[in-house]
């Protein structure tokens, strides 16, 4: 059993050292899917050539709005992890497990980031960065490359299917590229309020069976002999810094800096609306991207407590999101690309001769688990995908709701062996993608199984 174990973390670091070499940085990636794209519209879909560069560029600006909101998610979630009451927190919550129980620590991280990828996967990526170097202080004997793979298990199997899910989200939100784009032509002819998606007993079940596989599976794979751990300098060069804290005002510009009835006022005008569509509509109605980056810009706002950390912590958020702000609009020209040429119909058609309504969830998995490792963002992935594999479904009689988790969930299940959401917690411990992935590897094929067993048992009209 050991051995075997060792050959598969042999695997998983090999699979990690031809990624690096061979996988060019994300934006090379999507300007080969562009090119991909425009082969496949020219050459299976008959467009031509000029049709084809025209309904690219025609596409390029028309998911700015979406951009923004994901943007300002980011940023958001970073403001409420660099707060002074989250920092104290993390230090309190790191001194739960018993020190002489090492196991203890990875399954504490391993629930940790499981939580907060439910809660947002941007918070998930930030408090999980952070929280390690805070375990490793309290748990010395614990491995550091196990810590960090546990650490790392939101991502890889609640996020998508959680309060943050991109694709669940777009559905949910009114006036979405999917209802409604500029070509006037609709992927879907309605709305997916988040009960219908996010909230059906499937996906919440799925959701603990396959956090609950993971969870155990990394907790077996510490070892118990010769850990690698950090020694006390090197935790202290990883800490992070408490956040600093504001000079005394002295001029009035600088009173009115510190006022916190600012951001009381920004906090009321925030909260209201959303909390009358609650009441009013409902919250399967009203949870949407904006109700989301809302509740948690709020509370942002109520963590920093003043204007200036606030906007402060926001700044350095913004760092974490400008590959979410570079990208969108290229993504935006292949899904432009999909909408106004035949490409996206001749797409799902193949799809449609490849599986049947059975196998079809299965199908989506994997490919959507495939393409995230080249195209490592969920929703803009999901613009150019849902074109094609929504109508693929409905010739299938597979349910809009059906194709949408069996996309999250393989969308979710590659993380674990994709490096570039990995970036933050790495940079943090200073440690690479190969000394973690042979254990993440572990835990994506158990993930794997768990999801593929899912696939056959979900019912095709959700």
């Amino acid at each position: 059993m050991v051995n075997a174990l060792d050959r598969l973390r042999d695997l998983g670091a090999g699979l990690s050292r031809f990624t690096e070499r061979w996988v060019p940085d994300a934006w090379v990636i999507c300007m080969m899917l562009t090119a991909v794209a425009l082969a496949l519209a020219i050459g299976g879909a008959g467009a031509g050539v000029e049709e084809a560069v025209l309904a690219w560029g025609g596409g390029v600006w028309n998911l700015l709005t979406l951009a923004m909101q994901f943007t300002i998610a980011m940023v958001a979630a970073h403001a409420c992890v660099t707060s002074r009451p989250v920092f104290r927190l993390l230090d309190r919550l790191a001194s739960l497990p018993d020190p002489e129980r090492p196991v203890q620590a990875v399954a504490l991280a391993g629930v940790f980031s499981m939580v907060t990828g439910y809660l947002n996967w941007a918070l998930c990526l930030v408090a999980c960065a952070l929280f390690v170097p805070f375990l490793c202080r309290r748990n010395p004997k614990t491995d550091v490359r196990v810590l960090v793979a546990a650490a790392y298990l939101g991502l890889g199997t609640v996020w998508h299917g959680g309060l943050s899910g991109s694709a669940p989200l777009i559905l949910a939100t009114p006036g979405n590229p999917l209802l409604a784009p500029e070509s006037g032509i609709s992927v879907v002819d309605r709305l997916y309020p988040v009960t219908e998606t996010l909230f059906i007993p499937f996906n919440l079940v799925y959701l603990f069976a396959v956090g609950g596989a993971a969870l155990l599976a990394v907790m077996l794979l510490h070892p118990r002999r010769d850990p690698h751990t950090l020694t006390p300098e090197q935790v202290d060069a990883i800490l992070p810094a408490p956040p600093e804290d504001d000079p005394r005002p002295d001029s009035p510009g600088e009173r009115l800096d510190a006022f916190r009835g600012w951001v009381w006022l920004a906090v009321l005008l925030l909260v209201y609306p959303l909390g009358h569509s609650i009441a009013t509509r409902g919250f399967g109605t009203s949870w949407t991207i904006n109700a989301y980056n809302v509740t948690f810009l709020a509370l942002a706002l109520l963590l920093h407590g003043r204007p200036l950390p606030f906007l402060r912590a926001c700044r350095r958020g913004v760092d974490a999101a400008w590959g979410i702000i570079l990208q969108f609009p290229f993504y935006a020209g292949i899904f432009g690309l999909m909408q106004g040429t035949a490409l996206g119909p001749w797409l799902g058609e193949l799809f449609a001769r490849l599986a049947t309504t059975g196998t079809y969830p299965f199908v989506v998995y994997v490919y959507s688990g495939f393409m995230n490792l080249f195209v490592p963002s969920a929703g803009s992935k999901w613009l150019i995908e849902a074109p094609f594999l929504i109508p693929a479904g409905q010739a299938l009689d597979v349910s809009t709701v059906t194709v949408l988790l069996s996309y999250a969930y393989g969308d979710s299940t590659t993380n674990l062996i994709q490096p570039f959401f990995a970036i933050p917690i790495l940079a943090v411990t200073r440690l690479r993608f190969g000394d973690i992935v042979g254990y993440t590897f572990l835990v994506a094929l158990v993930c794997f199984a768990v999801s593929a067993a899912a696939m056959f048992l979900i019912p095709p009209a959700l």
